[in-house]
């Protein structure tokens, strides 16, 4: 569609004899206070058919009107003048461009084109978005949720900014407009939850309120009585895999038996199973680094060779009904497991042993914080978790459990304490002080039987001389050279 649009002057004043507005009919048009300069286009008609007529005044002059009409209507490819898009009308574009990216990247992007970014900004032409505009979008969006007493978290907020940014970033690719107005937003910070431990004090806060936290673990003893709790479920190598190597809920059920080699100890994770509509696609990994192989231990190699057994055994029972679909974790007819039904079967099962709730996902974190509680390296533990980022697995995925935590603490005490025992400056250490004998009460004397005044020093307290002592010294018969003269009266 073809848009010339038109520029107009326009002046409020009304005909003394009608009343009615003059218009561009106004002698003194042009004139300070006498009318200003306005623009017009139509868009194409709405899905009802309904005519749409765009106008904006208040132009100081014809040139302003005109430049900000040659704004609005952008250049096709071909060279020709289109009608402005709006801000609907650019998303349902730019999302049918985002064809080749992962499906579920999609859909989140259209789930957020649905439910937040058409409902507030659709209608707003593409060129004339501001960002006061998109910043009042995202305090609506907040106020409403928290009027309906489901508040929104930052995490969601954040995210729809991620995809509004990405929208219009493709918008000034496109040449619709010059700058990206939702890079002005600002929103609360986002903050990863951190992984709580299900310590005594924090079960006791659970059954009393209720409250748990978002992201929780077991610790290591709760962690066996679960799988010892599960060990007889047709599943338990699946939980088992989880809970000790920390795999993706989709990665477990997208695991292939061509993906492992039980006699190394080696399994490689290349692969995922997402759920949409009903309907089980094969993904690769949520990230590059997903793809990775993992070392199993022995227990883990022990539960999956028991598995396939049985896996064998449910497939002879099964007969022709029964379907090899190559994968290690199945449902009773061999077709793949969905990750949902895997997260309902955690769940009842968890429930039933009576320990603190969890995620299933939460098995992964679990399988981090163990890991660094058995004295592995942050770098490994990334690895196994198939992390970009070493400050992903070191803020997010590891908890420090209470033992550890416990340890460090006498550890540090005892460095202070061992320190103390050195002689500043060297490796050698301090001689103990020796310790001097008290001198018992018999042999000291009351200070209330000497004359004279005392004086408190470390030595025995000696009374100074008078003249009376003085005098008995001089006329006393000398004694021996080894005689040691105290200045005390006679006979003491």
């Amino acid at each position: 569609m073809t848009v010339r649009g038109s520029v107009y002057a326009w002046c409020g004043c009304r005909d003394e004899n009608t009343g009615r507005r003059m218009g561009s009919r106004c002698p003194r048009r042009g004139q300070r206070g006498h009318g200003s300069w306005y623009l017009s286009f139509e868009l194409p008609a709405g899905t009802d058919g309904a005519r749409r007529r765009v106008r904006r005044g208040s132009y100081p002059s014809k040139d302003a009107a005109s430049r900000a009409l040659s704004q609005l209507i952008m250049p096709a490819p071909g060279g020709r003048e289109t009608a402005p898009l709006t801000v609907g009308q650019w998303l349902e574009r730019w999302l049918d461009q985002r064809a080749g990216r992962r499906e579920s990247t999609r859909r989140g992007y259209a789930s957020h084109v649905r439910l937040y970014l058409a409902p507030y900004l659709g209608r707003l032409l593409l060129a004339e978005l501001s960002a006061s505009q998109v910043q009042a979008m995202f305090t609506a969006i907040a106020r409403q949720h928290a009027a309906a007493g489901q508040p929104v978290t930052a995490a969601t907020l954040n995210r729809v900014k991620a995809t509004m940014r990405a929208a219009l970033n493709g918008a000034v690719r496109a040449g619709y407009r010059a700058d990206n107005p939702a890079r002005h937003v600002e929103l609360p910070p986002a903050r990863r939850p951190r992984a709580a431990v299900w310590t005594s004090e924090r079960i006791e806060a659970w059954e009393d309120t209720g409250i748990r936290p978002p992201v929780a673990v077991w610790t290591a003893a709760q962690t066996a009585a679960f799988l010892n709790a599960v060990r007889g479920h047709r599943l338990y190598a699946a939980f088992h895999l989880i809970a000790l190597r920390g795999l993706r809920r989709g990665e477990a059920c997208g695991l292939r038996w061509r993906d492992l080699d039980l006699d190394t100890g080696t399994a490689v994770i290349c692969g995922q199973l997402q759920e949409y509509d009903g309907h089980l696609t094969v993904a690769p990994p949520k990230t590059p680094h997903g793809e990775r192989a993992i070392a199993l231990d022995r227990t883990t190699v022990a539960a999956l060779r028991r598995h396939r057994e049985l896996q064998q055994a449910e497939r002879q029972q099964a007969g022709d009904g029964h379907h090899d679909s190559g994968y290690v974790f199945t449902g009773l007819n061999g077709d793949p497991l969905a990750p949902d039904r895997l997260t309902r079967i955690f769940k009842v099962l968890a429930t039933a042993a009576g320990l603190p709730p969890v995620r299933l996902h939460d098995l992964r974190h679990g399988a981090a914080s163990l890991a660094l509680s058995a004295g592995t390296d942050l770098k490994v533990v990334q690895d196994m978790l198939g992390h970009s980022s070493i400050v992903l697995t070191a803020d997010t995925y590891t908890s420090v459990l209470p033992d550890i935590a416990r340890k460090a603490a006498e550890d540090t005490a005892n460095l202070i304490i061992e320190a103390g025992c050195l002689v500043p400056g060297t490796n050698r250490r301090r001689r103990p002080a020796p310790k001097r004998p008290r001198r018992s009460a018999a042999k000291t004397r009351p200070a209330s039987q000497h004359a004279g005044p005392m004086r408190t020093t470390r030595s025995p307290v000696i009374p100074r001389p008078t003249t009376g002592h003085t005098s008995a010294r001089m006329h006393a018969p000398e004694h021996g050279k080894g005689h040691v003269r105290t200045g005390a009266p006679p006979g003491t």
